[in-house]
């Protein structure tokens, strides 16, 4: 424990500028100090022998249910039903941890074998001294693993019991009934316990006036005083200043669109309970620097710290989501006519909570009479429901006023028009447990509509806080998006569906976590669900496999970060490593695929690691499954074993030019995992088996750097002159930038036949995807030539005209 008094010569050496800071310090630091102090006892347990870890356990359990038994039990229902849930977990835990040695002694006896017969040698007596030592061991474990479980047992039993007797409780005292206000006897008993009422008030804050005085005495003077003095600095510009900074940041660094009119949002609220609650904070620290304060004046000025807290979110959240004079900031779908009407009711309730709930707390620490408080408590119903339904008032007439004006109301989704009724109802609720003397039941009412309504309201402003984040780093347009495209190489409807996945996981997530917060009054807190979560997933079991979230967890997060390694890796070998290298790039997209195939099956062994899987435990499935998975993968792991036969020995590789005989030619472009994908000339894609580049006959262009061969059949006319055509189809040839020295290009006269003679114009290219550009650009070439040259390349067609003679008269050929 820190001595401050022993410190304080320390403070008054310090620069006042940093004693501030130093509060503020040692503040976290406390904070920290309490963390670790609560921590400690899980700690100290755990460090425990299973045997010890058993008693103090068993004790911590008979301890429970002695305080259960006493009437007025010290600790709440609550308090004590956590206790439980803990002993059982721990119980649990020990039972999990118990099972790893009962494996290690079971394969140990395994290894020694059968025992041995009373005529054996003596070597195997050791043996059998071993033997029983095990038997013993393995025999303790297991009763202390069915103690653990025992004990788990009973600890939830326990707590189910206290969660029964909290709803009798609760539903005890919502059904408890008082006199009506409207009686002489409800205002009696009050006004008959006033005095002794005022006593305790007055004696109270005597306590609190002398602890103010000795606070305010030199020792203790200058923390007080600069504690006040931030304190208001923050109330005072402090507010506005953060505001205005946070406001800046989200101007000048979040991207515009509708993150930053979320992000405004959230820095709005955030700065009133930073500030306003913070204040609070110090002036609390302060006033408490050496321990001035006893319990009970700690518990009340503590309570309304928290208070404090409570009242500025709400002033926050409010302004955030009316935003009043900045409409273009406003989240919901609001007229300004609307956010006007409703601008007071987020400080009036703050108000009615700080106010009522301050009276509470005094009511506690000054043992203020039953009648008293119960008084309190129906003030605090009928103000809370009347001011809710005053907003609910004005919220209608301003949608009426919007309508006769012409102007079309504001769109209210379903669940806001369900929210308003179930509003209405509870006010009505409140108003009449008031009036019929059912205060309890009024002021849990409104409590609870209160409640929700922060609830509510928090969960839209996440909402559209995460999900406008998402949209902006999922965004296929923005900055993150484009290097998670190139990075993991995705496309941007990939992108546009994760983005839609994830928000909707972000508002079933937090529409869940509303509800368990909710339904916190009635012994269904977030915890409280969790733990049942747990537990009963942790007994559901798939075969021998255990269901367990955190394992789940666990085993997701290796999974994702084992996949976003692989691919960091594949991407460093493809563009920094092997590019760099003497390989041709086929060969270095099989090595990437190979390796991928590699990590792809680490990353799945790391994952049933991390998942505690083990072979056995789905064995039953894969047995189950084999029939099928016999005949329905057979195509598939053919395919598979191909694919690798393929990137191993490489007769085709990623860039070959191959032809089929099924009529399929083109570039390969990827080898997969099942098939490979072939470029046609036409840009279209075919999707060929791996199977059927392994059994089929493939003609692979490109195998080996192959040269590419240029062939021209030129015919020229008989009486050309054969030497002069030779000449100048072997200058063309070998002028052109695009053949080959070596081999020498040649031309030979191939045929002569009647009218005609051939010649065959041969020349080599580097690569057979030149041929037919080459091949081009020959002709264009050879065709100018011999046009320049006069030398046609077809005879003139020799036409025979014979002239017929006369024919015979009609009159002659009929005479």
């Amino acid at each position: 424990m820190i001595d401050r008094p022993a410190r304080r010569s320390d403070h008054a050496r310090m620069p006042k500028p940093c004693r501030l800071l130093l509060l503020v310090l040692w503040c976290l630091g406390s904070l920290a100090a309490q963390a670790q102090g609560n921590a400690a006892p899980g700690t100290a347990a755990s460090a425990a022998t299973p045997a010890q870890a058993l008693v103090l356990l068993d004790g911590r359990l008979d301890a429970l249910k002695t305080t259960l038994k006493a009437k007025h039990p010290d600790t709440s229902l609550a308090d004590l039903r956590g206790s439980a849930l803990a002993v059982q977990d721990q119980a649990r835990q020990l039972a999990l941890g118990l099972a790893p040695q009962m494996t290690a002694l079971q394969s140990q006896l395994d290894v020694l074998g059968p025992a041995p017969a009373k005529d054996a040698p003596p070597e195997a007596v050791e043996v059998a001294a071993q033997r029983r030592q095990l038997d013993k061991a393995m025999a303790t474990l297991d009763a202390q693993t069915k103690q653990a479980q025992l004990l788990g047992q009973n600890a939830l039993q326990l707590a189910t019991q206290i969660t029964g007797l909290r709803n009798d409780e609760f539903q005890a005292r919502l059904a408890s009934r008082t006199a009506t206000p409207f009686s002489r006897t409800f205002w009696a008993d009050p006004l008959r316990t006033l005095p002794d009422d005022r006593v305790r008030i007055k004696r109270l804050g005597a306590r609190f006036a002398d602890a103010v005085a000795q606070a305010w005495q030199p020792p203790n003077r200058q923390p007080l005083v600069w504690c006040l003095i931030a304190a208001a600095l923050l109330l005072g510009g402090g507010r506005r200043i953060l505001e205005r900074l946070l406001l800046t940041l989200a101007t000048h660094r979040v991207p515009d669109g509708h993150l930053r009119r979320s992000a405004m949002a959230a820095a709005v609220a955030l700065t009133a309970v930073l500030t306003t609650g913070l204040a609070a904070q110090l002036a609390y620290l302060g006033l408490d620097w050496n321990g001035i304060l006893d319990d009970d004046l700690a518990a009340l000025v503590s309570g309304a710290v928290g208070l404090v807290y409570f009242a500025a979110y709400l002033t926050g959240l409010g302004r955030a989501l009316l935003s009043v004079r900045r409409p273009s900031w406003r989240l919901p779908t609001l007229s300004n006519l609307t956010a006007q009407r409703l601008r007071p009711f987020p400080w009036l309730l703050a108000a009615a909570v700080l106010l009522f709930g301050l009276l509470d707390r005094v009511s506690r620490a000054s043992g203020i009479s039953l009648p008293a408080t119960v008084a309190a408590s129906g003030l605090f119903a009928l103000v809370v429901s009347s001011l809710i339904g005053l907003a609910l008032l004005r919220l209608r007439h301003a949608r009426r006023e919007l309508t006769a004006e012409g102007a079309k109301p504001e769109h209210q989704p379903a669940w806001l028009g369900l929210l308003g009724t179930a509003a209405a109802l509870g006010v009505v609720v409140s108003w009449l447990g008031v009036a019929t003397g059912f205060i309890a039941l009024a002021y849990f009412v409104a409590v609870q509509m209160l409640w929700v309504g922060v609830i509510v309201a928090t969960v839209y402003l996440l909402i559209h806080l995460l999900t406008d984040l998402i949209d902006t780093l999922l965004s296929p347009r923005g900055r993150s998006g484009q290097r998670l495209q190139a990075t993991f190489e995705l496309d941007p409807h990939t992108l546009e569906q994760a983005t839609v996945l994830l928000t909707g996981i972000v508002r079933v997530g937090l529409v869940l976590l509303a509800l368990a917060t909710v339904l916190t009054p009635f012994g269904a807190g977030p915890k409280d669900l969790l733990a049942s979560a747990e537990q009963t997933l942790g007994s559901f079991k798939l075969g021998e496999l255990a269901i367990n979230p955190g394992i789940i967890f666990g085993g997701v997060v290796v999974l994702v970060v084992g996949v976003f390694v692989l691919r960091m890796f594949k991407r460093w070998l493809a563009e920094k490593l092997l590019p760099k290298s003497t390989m041709e790039k086929g060969m270095q997209d099989s090595i990437v695929t190979l390796l991928g195939y590699v990590g792809g099956v680490l990353v799945a062994v790391l994952t049933l690691a991390a998942l505690h899987v083990d072979l056995k435990s789905i064995t039953w499935i894969v047995s189950a499954l084999s029939v099928g998975i016999g005949f329905g993968l057979q195509a598939i792991v053919q395919n598979f074993i191909s694919g690798l036969i393929l990137l191993v020995e490489r007769p085709v590789k990623v860039g070959d030019w191959v032809s089929l005989s099924s009529d399929v030619e083109g570039d390969i472009r990827r080898i997969n995992v099942r098939a490979t994908e072939i470029q046609m000339w036409d840009r279209s894609t075919v999707i060929v088996p791996n199977s059927q580049l392994i059994t089929q006959n493939v003609r692979n262009v490109t195998q080996a750097n192959a040269l590419g061969r240029v062939q021209i059949k030129l015919p020229m006319p008989l009486d050309t002159d054969a030497s002069k055509v030779r000449q100048l189809v072997l200058g063309i040839l070998h002028a052109h930038h695009g053949t080959l020295a070596a081999p020498a290009p040649y031309v030979q006269l191939e045929d002569v036949a009647t009218g005609a003679m051939t010649f065959n114009c041969v020349a080599y290219v580097a690569s057979p995807r030149e041929v037919s550009g080459v091949k081009s650009e020959l002709l264009f070439e050879i065709l100018e030539r011999l046009r320049q040259e006069r030398m046609p390349m077809t005879s003139p067609q020799s036409m025979l005209v014979r002239t017929l003679p006369p024919l015979p008269d009609e009159g002659e050929h009929t005479g």
